[in-house]
C-alpha cells in the first residue's frame, strides 16, 4: 500500500482505504459472477472451438487469476495493513500486473481473429488453425511472464506492513525506465497493433459494402474491435500515464512539495481500479463473439433450472406420500 501508516489521514491514503476496497470488492463479486458463466460455458456448452474461442478462454483464465489477487488487497486496503507474508505480496502484485499486459494482448489478437474472419470468412488462415492458436496463446503466457518478472525487484513490503503499490514502489530512476519500456511494449504496441487491425476492418467493409446489398453479417467482428479499442483507450492509458507521472514524483531531480506528491498519487489510486476494470468488462466480448455462443449458454442454463424444478416437484410430492414422475423439454 501507499499509505505511510494505518492512522494516514491524507486524501490518497483515503482513497486507497475507502475507495479501492470498494471498488475491488464490486470487481471481485461481478467478476467471478460473469467470468463463472463465461468459463462454465466453454467447459460444458462449447463442442467446437475455434481460434477465437481459444484466446477467449485464456482471456478469461487471465481476469481468473487477476480475482484470486483481490481479496488479499481488499482485505490489506481496509484494515490498513498487509497482514499476509512477504511472499505473498510478492506474488499478488506480480499476478495484478500478469492479468493486465496478458489481457491486453489477448485482446490484441481477438481483433486480428476477427479481421482473418471477415478477410478470410470461406476458409481459415494459418493463424486461425487452432494448434496455431494454441501454441501462440502459450506464447503469450510465456512472453507476458519474462516480461512482468523485473517487477519483483521493485515492490516493497515496508516494515512487514506496508505492500506498496508497483508506481510505489523501488528506486525511483530505474522503477520508471521499466515502467515506460513496459508501457511502451505491452501497452502502446499492442494498442497500435489492435488500431491498425481495426482501420484496415472499416476500410474492408467500406469495399465490401460497395459489392454487397447488406453488410449485416460482418459488422458483429467490427462492433468486437471496436469496443476492445475503446476498452484500451477509457481503461488502460490513465493507469499507464499516471503509473509514470506517480514514479516521476518520487524522483530527486523533480523538486515537488508534498501536497502536489499527494495529489498525483490520489489521482494515480483512482486509476488503478479502473485499469483492472477490464476483467469485468471481458466477459461482453464472448457475447459480441456469437458463434451460437449466447444461445448453447443459454440452452445449458435453461436445461438446468428445469432438471432443478423438476427434482424439487417431485420431492414435495414425494414428501406429501404422492408418487410423481417429472419430464423436462430440454435436451
Amino acid at each position: 500500500m501507499d499509505q505511510e501508516g494505518p492512522n494516514c489521514s491524507s486524501i490518497d491514503c483515503l482513497l486507497e482505504k475507502y475507495y479501492l476496497s470498494t471498488v475491488y470488492s464490486l470487481e471481485f463479486i461481478f467478476g467471478i459472477i460473469c467470468n463463472g458463466v463465461v468459463m462454465f460455458g466453454y467447459i460444458f456448452c462449447m463442442k467446437k472451438w475455434t481460434s477465437g474461442h481459444i484466446y477467449l478462454f485464456n482471456l478469461c483464465l487471465s481476469d481468473f487469476t487477476f480475482l484470486c489477487t483481490l481479496p488479499l488487497l481488499i482485505e490489506s486496503y481496509t484494515s490498513g495493513r498487509w497482514i499476509f507474508n512477504e511472499s505473498l505480496c510478492y506474488s499478488n502484485r506480480y499476478l495484478l500486473h500478469a492479468n493486465l499486459y496478458t489481457s491486453i494482448l489477448f485482446l490484441t489478437f481477438i481483433s486480428i481473429d476477427r479481421y482473418l474472419i471477415i478477410k478470410f470468412p470461406f476458409k481459415d488462415h494459418i493463424m486461425q488453425k487452432k494448434i496455431v492458436s494454441i501454441i501462440l496463446s502459450i506464447g503469450i503466457w510465456i512472453v507476458v511472464i519474462l516480461e512482468i518478472a523485473p517487477i519483483l525487484f521493485f515492490i516493497e513490503l515496508r516494515d512487514n506492513s506496508q505492500c506498496l503499490s508497483y508506481g510505489s514502489s523501488g528506486l525511483a530512476t530505474y522503477s520508471l525506465v521499466y515502467s515506460i519500456c513496459l508501457t511502451v511494449t505491452g501497452f502502446l504496441i499492442p494498442l497500435c497493433t489492435m488500431c491498425v487491425f481495426y482501420m484496415k476492418m472499416v476500410r474492408f467493409l467500406r469495399n465490401r459494402n460497395e459489392q454487397l446489398t447488406t453488410s449485416f453479417s460482418l459488422e458483429k467482428p467490427l462492433t468486437l474491435v471496436y469496443v476492445a479499442v475503446i476498452v484500451f483507450f477509457v481503461i488502460f492509458t490513465p493507469y499507464h500515464i499516471m503509473r509514470n507521472v506517480r514514479i516521476a514524483s518520487r524522483m530527486e531531480q523533480w523538486k515537488l512539495n508534498n501536497d502536489s506528491k499527494i495529489a498525483i498519487n490520489a489521482i494515480y489510486v483512482v486509476t488503478r481500479p479502473i485499469a483492472f476494470l477490464n476483467s469485468v468488462i471481458n466477459p461482453v466480448f464472448y457475447f459480441l463473439m456469437g458463434d451460437n455462443f449466447r444461445e448453447m449458454l443459454l440452452s445449458k442454463l435453461r436445461h438446468l433450472f428445469a432438471v432443478i424444478k423438476c427434482r424439487c416437484v417431485v420431492y414435495n410430492y414425494k414428501s406429501e406420500g404422492n408418487d410423481s414422475r417429472c419430464y423436462t423439454t430440454y435436451s
